[in-house]
């Protein structure tokens, strides 16, 4: 099974320097069919012409968007789910399981729980659930953690953010996706407090000079790369602003040499 999970791992991650470049496009369940989403398939399609390492997509989808055209990519099946009208949006539930995303052909598996929710117990059983069915089965598992709640003033506070990652990694967790806290020297405290790979979240719609800076500065602190969402699906040239993404990620480039990269 280590063996097994080992081989999933290096579907997910660049092989040479561990690190992954993640697009995220189970959006849809929270808010419905966003720009970038309406036809998944295109944009697989685009995100993996730009290196993308995975995508992450809801069961139901991935027939329908999950195809390999010129680019592989790696899998990641979402097993939690809530929609924006929901009376706790916050209140994440399963919706898939390990067994039926394996079925699908998944390379990994991810679930979303938010600290400091009302059903942050609930969640963290779930947590507890997939955790032990993802060793048994031998499938990577992905926790996306944020600190989220009416206790929870700012959700990319330092010590928040160590404690969710901390949570990820304690519950076992292959891979933790977490704010970035807004600078190298902050976001080091969270990678030096959590024993598996941080990657951080792209978060609301940023500017491509910031969206980089902020992936360069996580990188120097020693992410282990990133899961961006909206700030790549929802851009104007989706594998182009990957592409920026990957030679920050895996080739060492700076923000600035990987913004001439994106305006070609």
């Amino acid at each position: 099974m280590l063996i097994g999970k080992k081989i999933r791992m290096e579907r997910i991650i660049n092989r040479k320097t561990q690190k992954t470049v993640i697009i995220p496009l189970d959006h849809g369940v929270t808010a419905g069919p966003i720009p970038g989403l309406i036809n998944l398939a295109e944009t697989i399609d685009k995100v993996s012409q730009g290196g993308a390492n995975a995508v992450v997509i809801h069961n139901g989808l991935v027939g329908q968007g999950h195809r390999h055209y010129g680019h592989d990519i790696g899998l990641i099946v979402h097993l939690s789910g809530a929609t924006s009208v929901s009376e706790d949006p916050n209140a994440k539930v399963l919706v898939c399981s390990v067994e039926k995303a394996i079925r699908l052909g998944a390379d990994a598996v991810s679930i979303h729980i938010n600290l400091g929710a009302r059903t942050e117990g609930d969640m963290l059983k779930d947590f507890g659930t997939v955790s032990e069915d993802a060793l048994n089965w031998g499938i990577p598992l992905l926790a996306m953690i944020y600190p989220r709640g009416k206790n929870i003033k700012n959700e990319k506070d330092l010590e928040m953010v160590k404690l969710a990652a901390r949570v990820g990694a304690e519950l076992g967790a292959d891979l933790v996706k977490v704010p970035y806290t807004g600078s190298p020297e902050t976001f080091r405290e969270v990678v030096e407090g959590c024993p598996v790979p941080v990657v951080i979240a792209g978060g609301s719609k940023l500017n491509d000079q910031e969206t980089l800076e902020m992936i360069e500065g996580a990188i120097k602190a020693g992410a282990g790369g990133l899961s961006m969402g909206r700030n790549a699906f929802q851009h104007e040239h989706p594998e182009r602003l990957v592409a920026a993404a990957c030679a920050i990620v895996h080739d060492g480039a700076t923000a600035r040499e990987a913004i001439k990269l994106l305006k070609g």
